[in-house]
């Protein structure tokens, strides 16, 4: 079976980023031909060359198409479109696939991959990483109120249309079938399917006590109680929140550090939060290969996001990769995320920019340590039962095959 996969972020486990398709396709390749229709923009911010670029059996059709989180929202757009435009003709001048594989976000490279299947009369399978444009909406990127209804009118038209849907949390799903109910674009709710971002445990493997150690003291951290934010500065991340709270919780705890890993809209906030508190740190992004040591290291990892609605579906990667080595979370959803570390008891739930909450539930936590342990491990147990990528990969190589 030839299989066609149009994402427009390829990345490997050299990238500071999840790289969730670098597994699924790895697995994929095992079995099927695969045909990757993505850009060179993560291929220069590789941090290490320990691993293939692709996976192998992987053929790739790459793009020079710019990015970078930075850019505003019509320079972000015309990236959009480049790659879109990119992957039509691609999809149009490969051999013909059996089924294609569209992954969004962006929605325009989901889009691409609609307008290929059709035109080649071939099935897709739509997976939605992001539910847009709602989030873009809802972040105040989208405040053109014909080009919204545009956007909502080709998500529906592209879920009616796909064979198969995957999304990556239950709140996602939800979220999707609830569109399925619109009169003008309905389609059967049961073609959606929650497949969890997930983590490599044999990654988070290599998070060894030696290899712990080794950051405690090259960082100079004997001694003390780590708090881990690694992930986007992003505006969505409510950074500020963090800086908000650390500061709350320093008197009480002065032997508490906070590290900040990575990048983002709030790069100098953060900066500058670092240059006026000793218990502030900046990280450097890290290699996915390497990021499960951090967390390791951390008695607990945060996983913030403003307090929108739409933010409540989302399934970040940090979340995942925490539990995966014994480190517990602290989730400020209201969604599923709270609901899942309640009722596995891996973690807790603070509100959404909330700075003295957040401070006083670490100030407890860390007064009784054993409910980060029993947490921690509580967290493992559920990441190696539920989080496995090569189980998640199986699944959608399943989902796939259905849908030819």
């Amino acid at each position: 079976m030839h299989v066609a996969v149009f994402s427009q972020y390829h990345t490997n486990p050299d990238c500071p980023a999840t790289s969730r398709h670098y597994s699924l396709l790895a697995q994929l390749a095992q079995h099927h031909r695969v045909t990757l229709i993505t850009t060179s923009t993560w291929e220069s911010q590789r941090l290490t060359w320990e691993f293939a670029w692709a996976p192998e059996g992987v053929e790739l059709r790459t793009a020079a198409v710019p990015y970078q989180n930075h850019m505003g929202v019509a320079r972000r757009g015309l990236a959009f479109a480049q790659y879109a435009a990119y992957a039509l003709r691609e999809g149009l001048r490969i051999a013909k696939p059996d089924v294609i594989w569209g992954i969004s976000t962006p929605l325009t490279a989901a889009w691409a991959a609609a307008q290929v299947a059709r035109w080649r009369r071939v099935p897709w399978v739509f997976e939605v990483q992001d539910l847009w444009p709602a989030f873009p909406i809802a972040m105040g990127a989208v405040p053109n109120r014909p080009l919204q209804r545009v956007l909502y009118h080709m998500e529906r038209s592209m879920y009616q249309q796909a064979q198969a849907i995957v999304t990556l949390s239950p709140d996602m799903t939800t979220y999707v079938q609830e569109v399925s109910r619109h009169p003008a674009d309905s389609f059967a709710p049961e073609k959606v399917h929650t497949l969890l971002n997930g983590t490599d445990l044999q990654l988070a493997a290599l998070a060894t006590d030696e290899a712990v150690a080794a950051l405690r003291q090259e960082w100079g951290l004997a001694g003390r109680r780590v708090v881990l934010y690694a992930g986007t500065f992003g505006r969505a991340n409510d950074i500020p929140l963090l800086l908000a709270a650390a500061v709350q919780l320093a008197p009480a705890h002065p032997d508490v550090v906070w590290l900040f890993m990575g990048h983002g809209f709030y790069d100098q906030a953060v900066a500058e939060a670092a240059a006026l508190h000793p218990f502030i740190r900046v990280v450097p992004p890290q290699p996915r290969h390497a990021v499960f040591a951090w967390f390791r290291m951390a008695e607990v990892s945060m996983v913030p996001f403003l307090g929108l609605p739409v933010l409540d579906a989302n399934s970040p990667a940090k979340f995942y990769d925490s539990l995966a080595v014994g480190t517990p979370v602290v989730v400020t959803n209201s969604g599923w995320t709270k609901a899942f570390v309640e009722r596995h008891r891996c973690g807790w739930y603070s509100p959404a920019s909330n700075a003295a909450a957040l401070a006083e539930l670490l100030a407890q936590l860390f007064s009784t340590p054993a409910q980060l342990r029993v947490a921690g491990q509580n967290g493992r147990l559920i990441a190696q039962q539920e989080f496995d990528r090569q189980q998640i990969a199986s699944r959608m190589q399943q989902l796939l095959e259905a849908a030819r």
